[in-house]
Parts: C-alpha cells; structure tokens; sequence
C-alpha cells in the first residue's frame, strides 16, 4: 500500500474548507449588496445574517473534529500504518464532512446533521483504535 495515499482524503477536506469559505463570501457579499446588512455587521456574528452565519458556522465545523482525522492521518502515515482500511476510513470520514456540509449549507436539518457527525465521529474513532493496535503491533 502507497503510505502517501493517505494524503488525497486530507486534501479533499481542504477543498471542501475552500468551498465553504467561498459559500461565506459569496453570502456576505450578497448581504451587503442587498442592503441587508452592513459591512461593519459582520464584527461580531452576533449581528450577521442567518445565511452568512450558517457558512461561518460550517466553517468553525471544519477545524473541530477535522483536526483529529488530519492528526491521525498523519501519525498513521510516519508510523507505515496505512492500510487499505485506513484509506477506506478516511475517505468515508470525507464524505461524511462533504455530506455535513452540504446539509448545513442548505437545509441546515440539525437531526440529519447530527447523524452525519455521529458517523463522522464515529470513523474517526475507529482510526485511533486503529493506529493504537498498530502501535501495540495487534494490527
């Protein structure tokens, strides 16, 4: 197994983060525009519009959970622990975060939302233990 393929699912969440950002941009931009709100709006999210807040809340979401997939991720590659399973974690994790995302960027269901980080966790779980019993040599 090619120990830097690990990487590819690393870099697709950083796309989706460009996106995200992007969603931001445009939703912001659009506000102002619009005369909804006012560029000094945006100090405190307190007083933006739903719809940018929802984006800029998303984006919060990419650096919480993410970062441990990232850590693992990389702690499997310096130790040669990635294996078929591992990448096929990794990948599931994405599109679990593309998934999320994409919930939250639109129809911002919390019950759908909630499953999608629970399934999200929940891999990301798995790659720890994962990398534990690589560690102990189990696996």
């Amino acid at each position: 197994m090619n120990q830097t393929s690990i990487f590819w699912p690393m870099i697709a969440h950083v796309v989706l983060v460009y996106i995200a950002y992007t969603v931001l941009g445009i939703r912001r931009i659009g506000a102002v525009r619009s005369g909804t709100v006012r560029v000094s709006q945006f100090k405190t999210r307190s007083t933006e519009p739903d719809t940018s807040a929802t984006a800029a809340n998303n984006i919060l979401n990419q650096f919480e959970l993410p970062m441990l997939f990232h850590v693992v991720c990389l702690a499997l590659f310096l130790t040669n622990g990635i294996s078929y399973l591992t990448l096929l974690l990794a990948w599931l994790f994405i599109l679990t975060r593309y998934a999320h995302a994409l919930v939250h960027l639109t129809s911002n269901r919390v019950p759908m939302r909630s499953n999608l980080f629970a399934a999200g966790l929940i891999i990301v779980g798995v790659m720890w233990a994962w990398l534990a019993l690589h560690l102990l040599a189990v696996v």
